[in-house]
């Protein structure tokens, strides 16, 4: 039987929200991922930066800036010890400077995706996937990098239809 695993990296704190601050206890990446759970049957592993952006909206993106100007690869909490036993790797993350955040990039280095099924989650205020899935082939390049589900972030709380419809598309359920 297939498996398949969700890995994803998502921010609380201070976000932008259509325009304006507003602090989160629950990141909007992580509010889709959590509605997913509920939807198939996957294990999910969160990606962490070992020293994490600041809490403040505006100090986090300028450090996202400088860390994707460096190509920076942060350190993580942890890694999964494999990933072999996967098919298919949800990859979700919110739109960072037009791609992933750098902590993503070090996650899918990590690993051999090839033979497997990456299918591409991105949340965002309007920037949709940005370059993230020509980025995720590059830095996958065995991998099957399928076409991604763009979310906006104000409204991960009420995504469910259309994560659902994706997941649907992909054979997930």
């Amino acid at each position: 039987m297939a498996k398949t695993l969700i890995a994803y990296f998502s921010r609380a704190d201070e976000n932008y929200f259509a325009g304006a601050m507003r602090y989160v206890k629950v990141g909007n990446t992580e509010i889709v991922v959590n509605g997913m759970k509920e939807r198939i049957d996957a294990d999910t592993f969160k990606i962490e930066m070992k020293d994490p952006y600041s809490p403040v909206y505006m100090t986090c993106i300028e450090e996202a800036k400088k860390d994707l100007r460096a190509k920076a690869r942060p350190e993580l909490v942890s890694l999964p010890e494999s990933i072999d036993g996967y098919d298919t790797v949800i990859l979700a993350y919110p739109n960072y400077w037009g791609t992933m955040p750098m902590a993503v990039f070090t996650f899918l280095e990590a690993f051999d995706f090839t033979g497997k099924t990456i299918l591409p989650l991105c949340t965002n205020e309007g920037s949709g996937m940005g370059g993230s899935e020509r980025d995720i082939q590059k830095t996958c390049p065995g991998a099957a990098v399928k076409a991604g589900l763009p979310i906006i972030g104000s409204q991960a709380a009420h995504s469910g239809a259309s994560v659902q419809k994706w997941l649907s598309a992909n054979g997930l359920s």
